[in-house]
């Protein structure tokens, strides 16, 4: 029986009404949007009745996903003023980077903090991606092929950290294992996510590890990298992608935290072993997963935004036993 979250036959509809269709992926993309966005898109591009664009706000793409079908047709401005909007993996409106007042929004994604901003909301929080919801939804609607299949793979490879977080079950595998029968190829993904790195990507790294500090008994670990940091190595905003995970790979901690300076203030970065860290970017006006969260502050000083950030984890709990 059909998941009736997917909404399928009110999506069916909204975009057989549409003649201009704009796919919006979040600013700073990663691999969810991107492959979320292009997956789609490679779908509904084949109806030749509809005009369809892929857009993304942000002035750089990660170029490690150029081997995606359709990668060079992502713009970065929107051209249609009257489309239906689908949104990929982005929980605000805010965080897609245009003024879409008034428009007819089709929301998907997969994060428990989603603000369920479209007229039609397919969010599906148990799911491992968005891709994920993405490929159930509109395996109903269209004969998924190879190009689309390549896009949301990437995508679920990419968000499930290779399937290694706590969202991989019995159905991301059975996901995977039919997006593979349709022709991907398992190896050229990971190879294309894992040994691509720039090598400005390692220099900042080295920057981050370098400002490593550890906080109650080591169950903390914040890192962060400055502007000039980020100047000296040559760093663009998708090598900052993974930084966090190295902080959280350390035995003892639970809770990593990794701070980027920025022209307007402080991206922060939450990740966890099992401990809500939404919880601490919700104090923040930000959101995201159970253990993979974020958000933004406006501009202050380093040492202080560690130390609020710091105090706010010691407040919530999650180092005495709250989930």
């Amino acid at each position: 029986m059909p998941d009736s979250r997917l909404h399928s036959e009110e999506v069916e509809e909204k975009i057989a009404q549409a003649k201009n269709i704009t796919i919006l992926t979040h600013l700073n993309p990663d691999a969810d949007t991107i492959g979320t966005g292009l997956g789609i898109y490679t779908l509904l591009i084949k109806d030749k009745s509809k005009r369809v664009e892929i857009v993304n706000a942000s002035d750089m793409l990660p170029k490690h996903l150029d081997f995606l079908p359709g990668f060079d047709k992502i713009k970065h401005k929107m051209d249609f003023e009257d489309s239906l909007i689908i949104s990929c993996d982005c929980g605000s409106k805010d965080r897609l980077g245009f003024d879409l007042e008034n428009r007819d929004i089709l929301n998907i994604d997969h994060h428990k903090s989603n603000e369920n901003y479209g007229s039609i909301n397919v969010v599906i929080p148990e799911y491992a991606s968005a891709s994920q919801v993405a490929y159930a939804l509109f395996k109903s609607l269209y004969i998924i092929d190879k190009d689309a299949a390549n896009c949301f793979y990437t995508a679920l490879l990419s968000d499930t950290r290779y399937f290694t977080t706590a969202s991989v079950n019995t159905e991301v595998f059975e996901v995977a294992k039919a997006l593979v029968d349709l022709g991907v190829d398992p190896s050229e993904a990971a190879r294309h996510l894992t040994q691509r790195r720039s090598l400005s990507s390692l220099r900042i790294l080295e920057k981050a590890l370098g400002n490593l500090s550890l906080k109650f008994d080591a169950k903390v670990a914040t890192l962060y990298v400055t502007r000039d940091d980020r100047y000296a190595t040559g760093a663009t905003m998708p090598d900052m992608e993974g930084i966090v995970d190295y902080a959280k790979s350390l035995v003892t901690v639970e809770v990593a935290v990794f701070i980027m300076e920025t022209e307007e203030g402080m991206r922060v970065s939450l990740r966890s072993k099992g401990a809500d860290v939404s919880l601490v970017a919700k104090h923040f006006g930000g959101g995201g997963h159970k253990v993979a969260a974020g958000f933004t502050l406006t501009q202050r000083d380093l040492q202080e935004t560690i130390d609020i950030i710091v105090n706010i984890i010691e407040k919530t709990g999650l180092l005495h036993g709250k989930k």
